[in-house]
């Protein structure tokens, strides 16, 4: 995988000035005067853009001044642009050949091609998948396999727990295969969840399986920031977050004998007459002061989620989210789980998966049982697409958020793109006893 990505470009600046004064014979010549160098970090932001004409196809033939782009209200200068169509890549700013030179004619050689048009990585999210439907998650990767997969992709898969898959890239569709046959779910079941420890923010399980799973996938992105002029996709396998889920039934408030559920029950009824005729609410100050620790909880899992979908964006990756449930009912017969708060933990779960897509400029395949339908709409739309990069104009470094717009000249055609992107953090500075 290390040689196939490339750096990014950096430019050294040199500059520095020498005095032009005569030499004197009785002075000792000048110590040489150290030239101050400069280094500047030039990044190329690229930006997939699907154009269709009024009846949805692909418009194949667009030249580089039909396209304009703008950050922040300015206009860019292309600087390089690839099309991609049915998989096939055409650098459509790549000089002509050379006229053949007089003389003996030979057979024209064949041309050296990149068949690597379309990179995919699969994250199938184990530590996030129900092990008893692990044969279901198998079918669905030979789905993938059968439907979106074909001869020249690129493609890497690598799990987030115990299934223990990482297959670098590669073009050898039988180790797809080979990993199919190891995935198998590892999901905290509800009751693991209800009766397993708790920290000041709820379920601490729960939170450190959802690191696990997002620090896997900001390494893979990390890894795929570099590469350029390729549409780059990741599809992403879990059954979602919820870093606040049964939370009545953690603290035990599902149980109407339990001590918490009867304070809950008094402190509803709005006051508890004591003997001396003042009133207390009658709320356990435990269970009062868990809840209101989760509180933010909802808002953590968003902040981390708005980190993901940022690096994403500046890593010009779509992510493409499915939930390997299917249409989801009740939970299982053997999971004492009331039927509200099994809804509620379902529906955050897939709203985080949509968060992941749709911040991304892919699709959230959740709740539905189709994923031949949502394979073709993957494939369709990573098959068919320009590519257009571009250094930006704006140099201030404190401007981490960039607007992106791009126009398309010719009539009746309507883009897709990216709409904006966030610069990389700045680099820690390198303390004293380390340099």
């Amino acid at each position: 995988m290390n040689g196939f990505w490339s750096t990014a470009f950096l430019v050294a600046l040199t500059a520095g000035l020498s005095s032009q004064t005569p030499a004197k014979p009785a002075s000792p010549a000048p110590a040489p005067q150290e030239r101050p160098t400069f280094k500047v970090q030039v990044d190329l932001v690229t930006n997939d853009i699907i154009v269709r004409d009024e009846k949805g196809n692909f418009i194949p033939d667009l030249k580089k001044d039909e396209f304009e782009i703008f950050e922040d209200g300015v206009k860019q200068d292309i600087s390089s642009m690839t099309v991609v169509t049915g998989g096939r890549v055409t650098n459509v700013l790549a000089p002509p050949p050379p006229p053949p030179p007089e003389g003996i004619i030979l057979p024209p050689s064949r041309p050296k091609t990149d068949v690597s048009g379309r990179i995919f990585l699969f994250f199938v999210d184990d530590l996030h998948l129900q092990f008893h439907n692990t044969g279901r998650v198998r079918d669905l990767f030979k789905r993938i396999s059968k439907e979106l997969v074909h001869d020249g992709d690129m493609f890497g898969i690598v799990s987030s727990g115990p299934s223990s898959i990482a297959i670098d890239m590669t073009y050898d569709k039988t180790r797809l295969d080979e990993a199919i046959k190891k995935i198998a779910g590892s999901e905290l079941k509800p009751t693991d969840i209800i009766n397993g420890p708790s920290g000041a923010e709820g379920p601490s399980e729960v939170r450190y399986r959802a690191h696990v799973a997002f620090s896997t996938v900001n390494d893979l992105l990390n890894n795929l920031d570099s590469v350029h002029n390729r549409r780059k996709a990741l599809v992403y396998v879990s059954d979602g977050y919820d870093f606040n889920p049964f939370q009545d039934a953690r603290l035990g408030l599902m149980d109407p004998n339990s001590p918490f559920a009867q304070n809950e029950f008094a402190r509803t009824q709005n006051q508890n007459q004591n003997s001396d005729g003042t009133t207390s609410s009658g709320t356990d100050p435990l269970t009062s002061q868990q809840k209101q620790s989760e509180t933010f909880a909802d808002a953590d899992l968003a902040r981390e989620l708005g980190e993901l979908t940022r690096q994403a964006n500046r890593s010009n990756v779509t992510m493409y989210t499915i939930d390997p449930r299917g249409l989801v009912g009740m939970g299982d017969i053997d999971e004492q789980v009331d039927p509200q708060q099994w809804s509620e933990f379902v529906r955050k779960s897939q709203d985080s998966l949509r968060v992941i897509a749709e911040e991304t400029g892919g699709i959230a395949v959740v709740n539905q049982n189709d994923f031949s339908k949502a394979l073709k709409r993957i494939d369709a739309e990573t098959s068919d697409y320009y590519v257009l990069g571009y250094y930006s104009k704006n140099p201030d470094a404190m401007k981490r958020r960039r607007q992106v717009e791009v126009k398309v000249a010719r009539k009746g055609a309507s883009a897709w793109f990216r709409k904006e992107y966030v610069l990389k953090p700045p680099p820690a500075p390198v303390s004293s006893s380390k340099k």
